[in-house]
């Protein structure tokens, strides 16, 4: 069995922000042979004691670890972010940054292999719409500059059978430019997963290889806003990580006001009646009904009411997390039925689902023409070459055109 890092050991605990006496709780290492269990623990961070198989399973649970980073012969470098757009939370969990950190590590290897084999291509050409736009030009122009080049019709995203269904259609819109749109739930197992304050979205502007990831575990409801919100830091040419709605924020301000203006313009907003007085039970009824009909999120639609001055920052707020609480109701009703089915999707459709389209299209058309060989296409998909096979033959997307 090969010998861990110790610099890992501490480095995975730091991270997660767990101090050595509580960590020591979590792992179930107790006091033994007179020596106490922090310790012990600091015997394991100092090489002086190699961690058992069974105590590296606990750490890479209590330190939301994949197992195999306990191997790696060093301590990974920090993420590079770009701007960090998010307004987080003074009491959060610091081991959200740890995985954040090693999804934009991964995310950034993969575009990069990718931009170096497009870049080879003859037939490729820098996107001229990355970096095309900046504020000054204001929310609708830069709005219709995104519609126009991707071909976005409100009036067929509203007509979508359901906001799935919508999603798919703005996804394939944007990926048909040239933009790779990205679903990450987790790094590899449930343990890892992503809630939505590590990040809701992430935009890394490339004029080649631009990539867009979106939180899997957000409401699929929200997937178009974040999307939309991500393309428009595309054209501020802005890499960063969004976060949860926020007004506070110039920037993430105004790419939330693009992205909303685009699926709901504010003349339409208009239509939406709530009583003088308001009362929480009419305002989401009304809101609920408003958004269904153009396959929106509620919380989307709220945000343009606060943001046409129609609610105070308290209804707004208090608005946020009622729906909030309802998507968590939700979300765990959904896992108590899949426990209660004992079945789940197939792995290798939700990853197909994950990776999108024009990932898959591109990568199967460079692994055909040479251009990535099977190993450094395994590492663009984020898996191991020997399931490149399935994954692609289970691909139908075509390859991916470029305006």
């Amino acid at each position: 069995m090969p010998t861990v890092n110790p610099e890992i050991l501490q480095w995975a605990r730091t991270t997660a922000g767990l101090p050595p006496e509580v960590a020591a709780r979590k792992l179930d290492i107790g006091d033994a042979r007179g020596i106490s269990a922090v310790d012990r623990l600091a015997a394991l961070e100092r090489g002086t004691e190699q961690p058992t198989p069974a105590l590296l399973r606990r750490m890479a649970e209590q330190y939301r670890r994949p197992l195999v980073s306990f191997y790696l012969k060093s301590v990974p470098p920090k993420g590079e972010r770009g701007e960090d757009f998010r307004t987080l939370p003074e009491q959060r969990d610091p081991g959200e940054d740890a995985l954040l950190d090693t999804l934009l590590r991964d995310i950034k290897t993969r575009q990069g292999l990718l931009r170096a084999a497009l870049e080879d291509d003859e037939d490729t050409q820098p996107l001229p719409f990355i970096g095309s736009a900046t504020q000054r030009m204001g929310v609708e122009a830069v709005g219709r500059s995104i519609a126009t080049t991707i071909g976005f019709s409100r009036d067929t995203f509203s007509s979508a059978r359901n906001p799935e269904a919508a999603f798919k259609g703005l996804r394939a819109s944007a990926e048909n430019v040239g933009i790779y749109v990205l679903l990450a739930g987790n790094l590899g197992n449930y343990l890892t997963a992503f809630s939505v304050n590590t990040f809701r979205g992430i935009a890394l502007a490339d004029p080649i290889a631009p990539f867009v990831v979106i939180n899997a575990g957000d409401a699929r409801t929200a997937w178009s806003f974040t999307l939309l919100h991500e393309l428009a830091h595309l054209w501020l040419g802005a890499s960063g990580v969004s976060g949860p709605v926020t007004a506070d924020i110039a920037v993430e301000r105004f790419c939330n006001d693009v992205a909303s203006e685009m699926l709901v313009p504010s003349a339409e907003i208009g239509a939406l009646a709530l009583p003088r007085t308001f009362e929480m039970g009419t305002a989401v009824a009304a809101i609920d009904t408003f958004a269904a009909a153009r396959n929106v999120s509620r919380s989307m639609i709220a945000y343009k009411l606060y943001r046409a001055q129609r609610l105070s920052t308290p209804q707004w707020e208090g608005l946020q997390q009622h729906y909030r609480e309802l998507w968590v109701q939700q979300r765990e009703r959904r896992k108590g039925e899949r426990s209660e089915t004992s079945t789940g999707p197939d792995a290798n459709v939700v990853l197909r689902s994950w990776l999108g389209p024009a990932l898959l299209g591109t990568t199967q058309r460079l692994l055909r023409s040479g251009d990535l060989s099977t190993t450094k296409a395994g590492k663009v998909l984020g898996i191991k070459p020997t399931r490149v096979g399935t994954i692609l033959q289970l691909s139908e997307a075509p390859e991916q055109h470029r305006g």
